[in-house]
């Protein structure tokens, strides 16, 4: 059984490892600094992203906010009820409302965190 493994960065997000896939979300922290969350702009699957590329933008109340990968990878999911539902990430931040799901071509950047 492969044990999954949950951290926190610096920069507010949430990364949940389980093998090399990595599930990537904001924390309870970071959503209610930024508010009312209204819309999501999510990458595309098969999108290949370098640690601190923009990959996310979401827009509230307040502000857009632009959300850099924490991790080197692949783009293999996107949470696309966020499309329908942005407001998931507000009322769940670190379940229901994940953001995106990459296979890491780098695990080692997760050593620095």
């Amino acid at each position: 059984m492969q044990e999954i493994k949950k951290i926190k960065t610096s920069s507010y997000e949430w990364v949940e490892l389980n093998s090399n896939e990595a599930t990537i979300g904001i924390t309870e922290t970071a959503q209610k600094e930024i508010g009312e969350i209204v819309h999501v702009e999510l990458p595309k699957v098969g999108s290949t992203l370098q640690a601190g590329d923009q990959v996310v933008v979401l827009e509230s109340t307040k502000a857009a906010i632009d959300l850099y990968t924490p991790l080197s990878g692949t783009i293999t999911a996107i949470n696309t009820t966020l499309q329908t539902h942005p407001e998931y990430i507000n009322e769940s931040p670190e379940q229901d409302g994940w953001l995106f799901k990459i296979t890491l071509t780098n695990p080692q950047e997760l050593d620095c965190e």
